[in-house]
């Protein structure tokens, strides 16, 4: 018999999953809109400046408890997974 708390935590966790799945799904397309529109108009693609922005903005907007080395490791892949998404 699965412990009623375990079998709670595990959905909520799914259901953050399933949240963190579309949010990459929708940044994918909005990454991949964003690509045609630069490579149309003669703009390289990958801005290092925007992505230290971006992970910038991100650290101070982090209330935790991801740490901030957690955070740049994070958006690192995810950067890197876009870019070779789209």
């Amino acid at each position: 018999m699965t412990d009623p708390l375990i079998a709670r935590l595990r959905e909520q966790i799914a259901e953050c999953d399933r949240t963190i799945l579309a949010a990459l799904n929708s940044r994918l397309k909005l990454v991949a809109k964003l690509k045609r529109h630069k490579q149309s108009t003669g703009i390289d693609f990958v801005d290092p400046g925007q992505e230290q922005r971006l992970v910038s903005a991100l650290e101070v907007a982090n209330a935790g408890p991801l740490s901030r080395e957690g955070l740049r490791q994070l958006w690192q892949e995810i950067l890197e997974l876009t870019k070779r998404e789209v």
